[in-house]
């Protein structure tokens, strides 16, 4: 049965145009010529059967169907282009792996680590894209996805099954300075200097706090970061205090970029997690990527210096 797809050229010209918002823009990208494009146009709006675009004084806009359209397209482009790439660059012989992943995990942690899967694994290709909350595999390119989570978190994610990897150690952190020579400090000191907020844990402080029987009233407040990065380079520049789980911040406590203000972690049932879709077989190159990544957690390799 004939499927029931426009050309790819008059998909290329309706992503361009929606883009550009402009037929002539459109066809500059394409080196095409503008009539070329508009004919394009007008034969996808023929097969669709409804206006994607309507006539404006400054040129051309999408209509609301047209936008929900170009919305999908340019998914269906991109993971198009991915595929192709994926071709072109394995020439026949090597394995890929599309990973999604948490940033600041992938960053700090898992990035540094490659060195020691490329020896492994030579030809293993590993694609990674930042995703921080649930997602359908169906409706992606992704193989598996490393996240930050407790195991009720893991549990709602319908349609996938999960590894535990590494339990998370939380410490507060700071600039050396803020010691001023001492050996840490108390929790009655940190409640009084400014605290480092993350947006996807508002209640950690407070969580601290009350696990050292304190009463903070700033426990909320304070400069807010959205990724455990920027809050870990705020405390490092000297901000203010970071609530950051150690495995996170590994290079800047061992350059002593960063120091434990107080070694009393917070009790925490997250941790991070690979996730993989269930009642499938899992291809070549995703076992691989598992087994080195249950070894890399048991034997903890060792960081590679960075160049």
């Amino acid at each position: 049965m004939r499927r029931k797809i426009p050309s790819l050229q008059s998909l290329l010209c309706f992503d361009a145009a929606a883009r550009h918002q402009s037929y002539t823009r459109a066809a500059q990208e394409l080196v095409l010529t503008q009539g070329a494009v508009s004919r394009q146009l007008t034969a996808l709006e023929a097969f669709v059967g409804v206006a994607l675009f309507k006539r404006t004084r400054h040129g051309v806009s999408l209509t609301g169907r047209g936008h929900d359209y170009a919305a999908q397209v340019a998914i269906r482009l991109a993971a198009l282009e991915q595929d192709t790439l994926d071709v072109m660059s394995t020439q026949g012989s090597a394995r890929v792996l599309h990973l999604a992943s948490v940033p600041t995990f992938a960053t700090r942690w898992l990035i540094p680590r490659l060195v020691s899967l490329k020896a492994q694994q030579p030809e293993l290709t590993l694609h990674i894209d930042t995703r921080t909350r649930p997602f359908m595999f169906a409706d992606t390119p992704f193989d598996c996805a490393l996240i930050a989570a407790t195991p009720e978190q893991v549990a709602q994610w319908a349609g996938t099954q999960a590894v535990a990897l590494l339990d998370e150690r939380v410490l507060p952190v700071g600039a050396p300075g803020l010691l001023q020579g001492a050996p840490g400090l108390s929790p009655e000191r940190i409640a009084n200097l400014p605290l480092l907020q993350q947006s996807t844990r508002p209640e950690a402080w407070r969580a601290w706090f009350d696990a050292q029987g304190l009463s903070a009233p700033n426990a909320l407040s304070g400069a807010r970061f959205e990724q455990f990065s920027m809050t870990a380079a705020a405390a490092m520049h000297g901000l203010g205090v970071a609530l950051v789980p150690e495995l996170l911040i590994e290079q800047e406590l061992t350059r002593g970029e960063l120091v434990v203000l107080c070694n009393r972690p917070l009790a925490s049932t997250r941790a991070y997690y690979l996730v993989r879709p269930e009642g499938v077989e899992p291809p070549a190159a995703l076992q691989a990527f598992q087994a080195w990544l249950a070894q890399t957690v048991t034997l903890d390799v060792p960081l590679a210096p960075p160049h």
